[in-house]
């Protein structure tokens, strides 16, 4: 088969497209004819070789990849021969090698595609919707909220801004350049500014007027993330789930103090180590798609190309979630 492989770390461009042996399913696994794979920042921390993040460096050479949807082709001793055909979705957890022809994933890690929900959004939902869920399950989310939320064109943030949407809430949405801001206003956001406008936060408060933000959904941290909480009215909320600028975002207590605020972090490793914690959220974030409640926005690249999506999710050119098909 083809496959993607890391070699040695680096820029983009050491990604690369190779034949290799095809991965035979063990006991308890299904293998997957990929339609598609999902791409993650992590991926591309991950590849330049940068460690202390959430996952350890791998081995190389490596295949990355995390998320994968297809059909499957072939299951390993022990698993029904009834799955083969069956089309599904799975996160593959730190094991990866998902940028791939055919991967293998435990039986007991895989969901069967709702129907009508394509290949691609399933691997969105997988990874991005079960982050957008848990942040959701933390915030609370009422109509009675002012909502802000950073990057608001990515993956879990066009998410959310469709939550706020449906919800009822005043959106507020964050994106960088004029394409994302016009994006973040179709998806139903009341109000969209251009973060790389240095003035932003004086937009986010000309367009609220005598509002401001009740809840901050914040997964892009450092200096931008710090702007977004210093807009919050008092008694507001910050629920943080990300870093994609390379830093938290830097608070002290006594930021909490002079205006009530509360602030959390949704998804701990605790939390992930808890059997069918992330199951649960997986399940949840599918049937959001399948209903047409939650519907992710997917950035397309051949699966040969996986070095220009690292680097075009590097470069912060993408909306929504990057998929390789």
């Amino acid at each position: 088969m083809h496959a993607i492989r890391l070699h040695e770390f680096g820029p983009a461009e050491n990604l690369r497209y190779e034949e290799v042996p095809d991965p035979v399913p063990t006991a308890g696994q299904v293998r997957v004819a990929v339609e598609a794979s999902g791409v993650h920042l992590i991926d591309t921390v991950l590849r330049s070789g940068q460690g202390g993040g959430p996952l350890p460096l791998p081995a190389l050479p490596s295949i990355p990849g995390r998320e994968v949807a297809g059909a499957v082709d072939s299951v390993g001793d022990g698993v029904d021969p009834a799955w083969v055909g069956r089309r599904v979705v799975a996160h593959l957890g730190q094991a990866g090698a998902g940028y791939a022809r055919l991967a293998v994933v435990a039986s007991e890690s895989v969901h069967v595609l709702p129907d009508g929900l394509g290949a691609d959004a399933a691997v969105a939902m997988i990874g991005t919707g079960r982050t957008t869920v848990g942040v959701l399950d933390r915030a609370g989310l009422t109509g009675d909220d002012v909502v802000l939320v950073t990057a608001a064109a990515g993956g879990v943030g066009s998410l959310l801004v469709q939550a706020g949407r449906n919800a009822g809430a005043v959106v507020v949405g964050a994106a960088g350049g004029p394409a994302k801001v016009r994006r973040v206003r179709k998806l139903g956001a009341t109000h969209a500014v251009d973060y790389t406008d240095p003035a932003w936060p004086d937009h986010v408060r000309a367009a609220l007027g005598p509002l401001a933000p009740t809840l901050l959904l914040d997964g892009v941290g450092g200096p931008l993330g710090r702007s977004a909480m210093d807009l919050l009215g008092v008694g507001g909320r910050l629920v943080m789930f990300g870093w994609s600028s390379g830093e938290l975002l830097p608070f002290a207590s006594t930021d909490l103090v002079d205006r009530a605020l509360t602030a959390s972090w949704p998804i701990s490793r605790h939390q992930i180590g808890r059997p069918g914690f992330l199951r649960g959220l997986e399940t949840r974030a599918l049937a959001e798609a399948a209903a047409g409640r939650l519907i992710p926005l997917v950035h397309r690249f051949p699966l040969e190309r996986a070095a220009d999506a690292h680097a075009a999710l590097e470069s912060r050119q993408t909306t929504g979630k990057v998929v390789l098909v």
